[in-house]
């Protein structure tokens, strides 16, 4: 990974970090979720170089090395557009491919749907494209819905406050590498879901939760409890949510995400097809919600042949 350049570049009155890696003019643009940052893409970035692409991976405003901004919580996904596109701006990139992961996805999509001309295709793992709408999960699934407790201001601050960001991340991790979705009883909080005995994913070393919680303890949390968990609900305006470009979901069996009610139907049954026509999607048996660092082999392998297919 010691190949892996970092920039830093200064748009929209904000200094964002970009990883960087690799030459030419096929560039990748890796959109992280959350908790992630740029360095959940460590390994899509080496072996796409290695094949002859450019790859960015920024962390958007307040994550990672990127500044924060004086508001986190007014923060927008379309500020994280607005973002994107000014960075590619200023590098003068004129067009993409975009990978994406978990909310990541979201901005790709509206990337695409909002600027068509400068993505070529869209490679997501985790989760589909979706309707541009108030997401309804919140009203059949329990209170203790990790989603509806994050959206409560201040609750998520206070029990995320009561650890190092180490140990916020690590839980997370843990949590969202299960099969079932992350639900707390009552009188419980979500980061008392794991216990401290409670080993690491074998695939996350201690070396990776190390640098992530480096990288938390700097940013905080506030900024990414706004965008995604309380930014749901924006409108865009967009009057055509077709997308044109082709797309690929790569999705793991095992990810809680297919437990989202309606949402395993919505994938398997052409649902989400009708949002985006022209859409491959592929199963790993055994994947969890972080296939990128699950298995990256696997996941590299399958991104580079649908790039190259739409090259």
């Amino acid at each position: 990974m010691d190949q892996i350049q970092h920039n830093f570049i200064t748009v929209r009155g904000l200094k964002f970090h970009v990883a960087e890696l690799g030459e030419g003019s096929n560039v990748v643009l890796f959109l992280h979720g959350f908790p992630e940052i740029w360095y959940t893409w460590r390994h899509q970035m080496v072996a796409l170089a290695n094949a002859g692409f450019r790859t960015l991976a920024p962390d958007y405003r307040g994550y990672g090395l990127s500044d924060i901004p004086p508001e986190p919580e007014k923060t927008t996904f379309a500020d994280l557009v607005a973002d994107l596109v000014a960075i590619l701006d200023h590098l003068g990139i004129n067009k993409v491919f975009v990978v994406a992961k978990d909310f990541g996805v979201r901005p790709a999509y509206l990337l695409t749907l909002l600027h068509p001309h400068r993505v070529s295709c869209v490679v997501t793992l985790g989760v589909p494209h979706v309707p541009l709408e108030p997401r309804k999960y919140r009203e059949s699934l329990p209170e203790g819905f990790y989603i509806s407790r994050w959206n409560e201001p201040g609750r998520a601050e206070a029990d995320f406050g009561r650890f190092d960001a180490k140990t916020v991340v690590r839980n997370i991790y843990i949590l969202f590498s299960r099969s079932e979705i992350p639900i707390a009883d009552e009188k419980q909080e979500i980061m008392d879901m794991v216990d401290a005995s409670v080993p690491l994913p074998p695939w996350f070393t201690e070396e990776d939760l190390a640098t992530y919680g480096a990288l938390y303890e700097k940013s905080g949390f506030k900024t990414a409890l706004q965008v995604p968990y309380r930014s749901f609900d924006e409108d865009f305006g967009i009057t055509d949510p077709i997308v044109k470009v082709p797309a690929l979901l790569i999705m793991g069996c095992k990810d809680y995400v297919l437990k989202f009610p309606g949402m395993e139907e919505y994938i398997k049954f052409g649902k989400a097809k009708e949002l985006v026509p022209n859409l491959d999607i592929i199963y790993l048996p055994e994947g969890t919600h972080f296939v990128q660092e699950q298995s990256p082999e696997l996941v590299n392998e399958l991104i580079l042949d649908f790039l190259r297919s739409h090259m």
